[in-house]
């Protein structure tokens, strides 16, 4: 069987560069993505899949009802959506929307997501289960995968798989991780209170800038002396508005950042720790302040089986040593954790990385590229694990 799916991937190769060339030419942001839904909807209906358009807003989902007598219900999530910033690469098919760019590699993403159901629509009287294909919106922003389980995609679903493009792995190789592969991300807001004053007299004045800058020091200072350096935590703040001229006390200062970790436990006690620090910092100087502490989405947390399922089959097709298992997670975050609180999952990151290149720029950058040659390795190993899966008992 997995020669079959390699064959039927190699077949469908040029078309799957076409298609990927395309998205990334007419990229969308989150929550815009009417062009590229519309799309991935039609070759969806052209592989003979069930189509939902419109799910989680934006969202589609294809299903693949295959001929067995096994009646789990397999997701595999790909996103859709693009970044706010400007192309820098110069190729044929860069975007063509100002200002816009598939800098994530959400367009590999979501190629590789058509391609396995292309694939696996081929051999759906072989399947042996049932395939339900997610294509989300709204990644970037954190939000697509909450709007999709509200509009049912998760419903009968028994297990998810994803993806993720990796630049600093090689194109033809795969990484898989066991446990925690992407952090938590929380949002924090934090408002000191003081008095105006002259800005020649501070004494006369509560600085709430000067306040400000205490609370921020003491918190990156507490870290390292009160949080477990085995269970990280990463605090910055991003943003800071205050002051009204050169020549006056600030009165208000309104710092926003954000909060990444990676186990449950520690995440709990971060809204109060935090709030302990900004209080005492507050109390010593006179100001009065306010902590507003919005959690964001969770840690993904691969499941074992699943992983070892995704490992396995890379492994059968492209062998051990093009198989990376992943030391350390990443402070990033992944909506995709969205979907494990309702069942277990596994996210893989995809080799994407030109192996000639001394340099391949990061996720979220101007010139990021991918060698396309990935999105074979990504549709032969995602098809074979969901082939795999549903001959399994799990």
């Amino acid at each position: 069987m997995l020669t079959h799916i390699k064959d039927l991937a190699a077949k469908l190769a040029p078309r799957l560069i076409e298609i990927r060339r395309h998205i990334h030419s007419h990229p969308e942001l989150s929550g815009q993505e009417y062009q590229t839904a519309a799309f991935v909807a039609g070759v969806l209906s052209s592989s003979g899949l069930h189509v939902q358009e419109g799910v989680g807003k934006t969202g589609v989902v294809g299903e693949l009802q295959g001929t067995g007598q096994n009646d789990r219900l397999l997701a595999i999530r790909t996103d859709m959506d693009a970044l706010p910033i400007q192309e820098g690469t110069n190729l044929e098919y860069a975007s063509r929307a100002e200002g816009v760019m598939h800098a994530c590699g959400h367009d590999v993403h979501t190629t590789v997501g058509l391609g396995t159901a292309m694939v696996l629509s081929q051999m759906a009287e072989e399947l042996g289960g049932k395939v339900r294909f997610l294509f989300q919106p709204a990644e970037e922003i954190a939000q697509g995968a909450s709007w999709m389980v509200k509009d049912g995609a998760m419903e009968n679903v028994s297990a998810v798989l994803g993806i993720h493009v990796f630049p600093s792995i090689p194109a033809g190789s795969i990484g898989v991780r066991y446990g925690a592969l992407t952090a938590a991300a929380d949002d924090l807001e934090i408002l000191i209170m003081g008095e105006s004053g002259h800005g020649a007299r501070p004494h006369e004045a509560i600085d709430a800038i000067w306040i400000a800058c205490q609370v921020i020091t003491a918190l990156q200072q507490a870290i390292s002396r009160t949080q477990n350096p085995l269970r990280p935590v990463v605090l910055s703040i991003g943003k800071i508005n205050g002051g009204r001229a050169p020549n006056i006390i600030a009165d208000k200062v309104q710092l926003l950042g954000t909060v990444r970790s990676l186990h449950p436990e520690t995440r709990a006690h971060l809204p109060n720790w935090i709030e302990n620090i900004v209080s005492s910092v507050c109390q010593t100087y006179g100001a009065k302040y306010q902590v507003n502490y919005r959690q964001g989405v969770p840690s993904v947390q691969n499941d074992y089986a699943l992983t070892q399922l995704l490992q396995s089959a890379a492994e059968e097709a492209w062998s051990s040593d093009r198989v990376q298992v992943l030391p350390e997670p990443s402070l990033g975050a992944e909506d995709f954790s969205m979907y494990l609180e309702h069942v277990p999952g596994s996210m893989f990151r995809l080799g994407v990385g030109y192996k000639e290149r001394m340099i391949n720029h990061p996720l979220h950058h101007p010139q990021f590229e991918v060698d396309e040659s990935a999105i074979l390795t990504g549709v032969v190993t995602m098809a074979y694990a969901a082939y795999k899966y549903c001959q399994q008992n799990f």
